[in-house]
């Protein structure tokens, strides 16, 4: 089982090919995921301070070229599937914003269309 660590909030064992903005809000972190996984947003991003996170999806790479000024070490949650030791910090967290709630529930199939 791959080892998250999310810096300054907790450690958990990931379970080995899920998608990781789900074990991340499975694991009691109140990460934002406005989207519902499909790369359509950037809400669920996370910063990867080490560990692989895996080849980018395609979906990820075309919505990460949209934004300006990322650093090359931020990922989407919604787009990695758990596959290794990951050290992360997590960037947008329902507690630090006036929205009700993280967004719909994200799929287990990351291969989800969403259409």
């Amino acid at each position: 089982m791959p080892r998250i660590e999310a810096v300054g909030i907790k450690t958990f064992e990931a379970l080995a090919g899920r998608r990781l903005v789900l074990e991340i809000e499975d694991n009691g972190i109140d990460i934002l995921h406005r989207c519902g996984g499909f790369a359509r947003c950037t809400t669920c991003r996370i910063e990867v301070l080490d560990g692989d996170p895996g080849e980018m999806t395609e979906r990820e790479r075309t919505r990460l070229a949209r934004e300006q000024e990322l650093a090359p070490n931020i990922r989407l949650s919604c787009q990695i599937l758990c596959e290794h030791d990951l050290k992360i910090r997590v960037i947008n967290r329902l507690s630090e914003t006036d929205l009700s709630d993280a967004g719909p529930r994200v799929l287990e199939d990351i291969d989800a269309t969403g259409k």
